[in-house]
C-alpha cells in the first residue's frame, strides 16, 4: 500500500470509528483540554501503529486496544503528577431532565456514578467502557488481553462493586 493510499485508508477508518476516541478520552479525562490532548495522543499512536494493522482483524477492536493502552498510560502519568484520585466533574457531561427537582436528583446521581467510575483502576474503567459499549466478552477479552472467563468474572465483580458503592454513597 502506497503512503498516500495508506493515509486515506487510515483517515477513513479513524473518521468512521471516531466515537471510540470520544468514549475512551471521556472515560479517562474530565477536563476538555485533557480530553482533546488524549484524543490527539491516541490518534498519533494509532497512526504510528497503523502499518502493523492486520486487516483480518476488526478495526474497532484494534483501535480500542491501542486507545485504552494510551489512555491508561496517560492516566498513570497524570497520577504521578497529582496524587489526588478524584477529578473535578465536568458540568457539560450532564443532561438536565424534567423539572428542577428531578433534574437536581438526576444530576446528583450522575455525579455520584462518575465519582465511582473515577475511583476505578484503569483496567476496570476499560472493562466498564467496553461493557457499556455493548462489546462481547470475546471482544473485550481480545482488546484487554484477558480470557473470556476472566472478563466474565471481572464484570460480575465490577457490577457488584458499583452497586455497593452507589448504595453506600
Amino acid at each position: 500500500m502506497h503512503a498516500a493510499e495508506r493515509e486515506r485508508r487510515f483517515e477513513a477508518l479513524l473518521e468512521r470509528h471516531r466515537g471510540i476516541l470520544f468514549k475512551v478520552a471521556g472515560t479517562y479525562c474530565r477536563e476538555p483540554a485533557e480530553r482533546e490532548d488524549l484524543m490527539q495522543d491516541i490518534a498519533a499512536q494509532l497512526w504510528r501503529a497503523f502499518p502493523g494493522y492486520d486487516e483480518a482483524r476488526a478495526f474497532p477492536t484494534w483501535m480500542y486496544r491501542i486507545a485504552l493502552n494510551v489512555a491508561i498510560s496517560s492516566l498513570r502519568g497524570r497520577a504521578h503528577k497529582q496524587r489526588d484520585d478524584t477529578v473535578a466533574l465536568d458540568a457539560e457531561r450532564h443532561d438536565a431532565i424534567g423539572d428542577a427537582a428531578t433534574a437536581a436528583e438526576t444530576d446528583e446521581r450522575v455525579r455520584l456514578l462518575y465519582r465511582c467510575i473515577d475511583r476505578l483502576d484503569p483496567l476496570d474503567r476499560a472493562l466498564l467502557l467496553l461493557h457499556l459499549d455493548e462489546r462481547s466478552q470475546r471482544e473485550i477479552a481480545e482488546i484487554l488481553g484477558l480470557t473470556e472467563t476472566n472478563v466474565g468474572t471481572k464484570l460480575g465483580r465490577l457490577k457488584q462493586r458499583l452497586r455497593n458503592d452507589l448504595r453506600d454513597a
